[in-house]
């Protein structure tokens, strides 16, 4: 082991002196718990279903007449499970999906609605019984705030202002009286509006100058038809694309509430040919999705940079709306499916995620993970009328505390985790001041054959006891199957202890542990 100092957003601690790390898998951290950074925004742990694979029908809908357990179509097993994870907001109906996707398809009687033929996933026919009535509908049952794509690629200007009408109108006009003729009265509520999507690839090839001027346009007929501002998404980069997000803030950083961000952590950190394997992968694939996770860190940072010379006042927040591991398809499933498995290594990857978010949360205000059943980093998967939650799944569950929490910057020297002749963290760290009042750590230790003790000194608090959960795993590729749902899955956290005034946490390898400390 190397050591390694990380220091995450500190003003007085910075300078406080840390003690050495050993060579053993020791981290030190420090904290004041009087000192408060950003609000961490609820949204940040948003979610994505996309019409692709069994996202959505198998996955949220199976429909009315269905002999799977069901209200009113929507799987019960799987509203339940989405109810328990609390998700505020919910991406839909795309995704590469969304520029080829005509709202009216997907409304009126559902014998009645056309079919469609989806180019993008998998080449199969979708008979459009989920649409825009069922989607509001399940985000109302389940309390998630909508976020809908419009179709900027495929689809014209007059047909996302109606869109925006027929969902968000209470007036006495066309589309919100074809509303009413289709069953629903009152207008939805629909805080988000992302306007197209990569638009630098399958949302129309374009060049950032003309995507640009694109958003121009169509944002001038985004109307608010309500008595609240609906929140206008543009089309962002991907990964290292500094150019796209300069264009974009220079020709309509001031049209714009939010600036989109896509970044998939591949293993092989490679488009062509195997992205890696979900499941029975060696050290060399973990350690490599780990650091290639982590790039994500030096997205942001330059991303925002950017931002910040055209928006000194933040008033443009960062959504990174798709993120996530992308795998090679499950064995046997259609590739365009884009089905995998999910493991503890993915848990991991989503909470060192959640603490680049945390850090960066006054600008980063809302993400969403790719994608919510069946489909890449799922939180669920099912088969027929077996479903299980993922490691990903428990991962958000955790974290739940952590939505509305007010940050703790933090000083964290940890050791590193080497592989061959590369090095990364070892250990993570975040910490906040929940809604609630209650003080909370998350650690993760990523050492997959090691266990990790940190050294927590804590300012500002005097602790008397802890209590907390902890996702862990003795495999790197450990996962839930329909046999055996509850492999990886959390428990109880007992080895925290308080000694002198700190507290003294031994994590063991492959672990998430989140601490309530009083």
């Amino acid at each position: 082991m190397i050591k390694r100092l990380v220091l995450l957003p500190l003003t007085a601690l910075a300078a406080i002196i840390l003690s050495p790390v050993s060579e053993s898998a020791e981290a030190q951290l420090m904290l004041d718990a009087t000192r408060s950074g950003p609000v961490i925004n609820k949204n940040i742990y948003g979610q994505f279903s996309e019409h692709l694979g069994h996202c959505i029908y198998e996955g949220i809908w199976v429909g009315p007449d269905s002999p799977i357990p069901n209200t009113n179509g929507y799987r019960n097993d799987v509203l339940a499970a989405l109810k328990e994870l609390k998700v505020p907001q919910l991406r839909w109906p795309g995704g590469c999906f969304a520029d080829e996707y005509h709202w009216r398809d997907g409304i009126g009687p559902r014998e009645k609605r056309p079919s469609m033929f989806n180019s993008h996933w998998g080449g199969v026919v979708e008979n459009n019984h989920f649409g825009t009535h069922e989607f509001l509908d399940l985000c109302e049952m389940l309390g998630i705030e909508p976020y809908i794509c419009l179709n900027l690629g495929s689809g014209t200007v007059q047909e996302a202002m109606e869109w925006v009408e027929y969902m968000t109108s209470p007036a006495d006009s066309p589309m919100a009286n074809l509303r009413r003729q289709n069953g629903r009265d009152k207008p939805w509520t629909v805080p988000f509006v992302a306007i197209g999507n990569e638009s630098w690839g399958c949302g129309g090839n374009m060049r950032p100058e003309f995507a640009a001027d694109n958003f121009r346009r169509y944002n001038t007929f985004v109307k608010n038809y309500s008595d609240y501002q609906i929140q206008r998404i543009a089309c962002g980069a991907s990964g290292s694309d500094y150019k796209w997000t300069e264009t974009m803030m220079a020709i309509a950083g001031d049209k714009m509430d939010g600036l989109a961000l896509h970044y998939y952590t591949l293993p092989t950190d490679s488009w062509t040919g195997s992205k890696g394997a979900a499941t029975g992968f060696g050290e060399d694939h973990y350690f490599s999705t780990l650091r290639n996770t982590l790039k994500m860190k030096t997205f942001l940072d330059r991303h925002i940079a950017i931002m910040d010379e055209y928006d000194p006042d933040r008033k443009v927040d960062m959504v990174v709306d798709e993120w996530g591991i992308w795998t090679d398809s499950e064995p046997g499933t259609n590739p365009g499916f884009l089905r995998q498995q999910n493991t503890i290594r993915d848990a991991i990857l989503a909470a060192l995620n959640f603490h680049l978010f945390h850090e960066r949360a006054d600008r980063v205000s809302m993400t969403n993970i790719a994608q919510i059943i069946n489909v890449l980093q799922a939180m669920i998967l099912t088969d027929k009328e077996k479903m299980l939650l993922t490691p990903t799944y428990h991962a958000f569950a955790m974290y739940k505390p952590f939505q509305g929490a007010t940050a703790i910057p933090l000083s964290l020297a940890s050791p590193d985790y080497s592989f061959e002749g590369e090095s990364i963290p070892a250990v993570s760290a975040t910490a906040a001041r929940g809604t609630d009042g209650k003080l909370r750590i998350a650690l993760v230790n990523v050492l997959p054959n090691e266990s990790a003790t940190i050294q927590c000194a804590i300012e500002g608090i005097t602790l008397t006891s802890t209590s907390g959960q902890i996702l862990t795993a003795s495999a790197m590729d450990a996962h839930n199957t329909f046999e055996a749902p509850d492999n990886v899955k959390p428990a109880s956290f007992t080895d925290a202890s308080i000694q002198d005034g700190k507290l003294i946490v031994k994590l063991p390898p492959l672990s998430i542990v989140v601490l309530e400390l009083n």
